[in-house]
């Protein structure tokens, strides 16, 4: 009778070392899963985002001297030569996710181009298509969706953010230097043979490096409203 009944009692026990295992891996997979916010949510953080996309437009962005240069020099600002507007859809992917972002700046290129809000930094309409600029505000767009997509991807620090953000940043000034490149084939007015380098230069090399100092301000700023929101 002993000998019968060890065999069925190693079965019952390997059966509920695989259901263990089977719910383990679940609870894994639910774990890994990125974190969604609500749809109510996500057009909040669109809202947001358009708000301080247009807000950027007209804000330049400064830093000031060392601190402990304050009590003998006095604060001192700076001007870093850029605008907020560039990395407001950033901010709002890597807090509100990639649809809140991506939408955003989809609702303030339509603002844009309607022409009803001039919005955009040398105002607006259709015409605007023809500016050099235009294609860095189309990247807008796939910036701020990359960058929600890596930001809810990965686990929450400010490392991920600011990396995030970064990809973000390169999409958007890609989408900048193609729209270059096709204006430079299509003869667009004012274009020289010197067009296509001068305007990269201008729009991408030049401010890129303080584009990466607002990049760490808004990853560390994202990282601790999402502490604050618990996600």
């Amino acid at each position: 009778m002993v000998k019968l009944q060890l065999p069925r009692a190693n079965f019952k026990a390997r059966r509920r070392k695989r259901r263990r295992r089977k719910k383990g891996d679940r609870a894994i997979a639910r774990s890994s899963k990125p974190f969604v916010l609500s749809a109510h949510h996500q057009l909040l953080w669109a809202l947001v985002g358009l708000l301080l996309t247009i807000g950027g437009t007209l804000v330049e962005a400064f830093v000031t001297n060392s601190p402990w240069n304050w009590h003998a020099r006095g604060i001192q600002p700076q001007s870093l030569g850029v605008t907020w507007q560039i990395v407001a859809g950033l901010l709002v992917g890597c807090v509100g996710g990639k649809k809140a972002g991506a939408l955003s700046q989809l609702a303030y290129i339509i603002l844009g181009l309607t022409g009803l809000f001039p919005v955009f930094t040398q105002g607006g309409g259709w015409s605007y298509l023809l500016e050099p600029t235009f294609g860095y505000i189309l990247g807008f767009i796939p910036g701020a969706w990359l960058c929600g997509l890596l930001a809810f991807r990965y686990k929450l620090t400010v490392e991920s953010l600011a990396f995030s953000s970064i990809v973000g940043l390169l999409a958007i000034h890609g989408f900048g230097i193609v729209y270059l490149l096709g204006l430079h084939l299509l003869g667009s007015p004012g274009n020289e043979s010197t067009f296509l380098t001068q305007s990269i230069l201008e729009y991408s090399v030049n401010p890129f490096p303080a584009q990466l100092a607002l990049v760490c301000a808004i990853a560390s700023l994202a990282y601790l409203l999402r502490q604050i929101l618990f996600y």
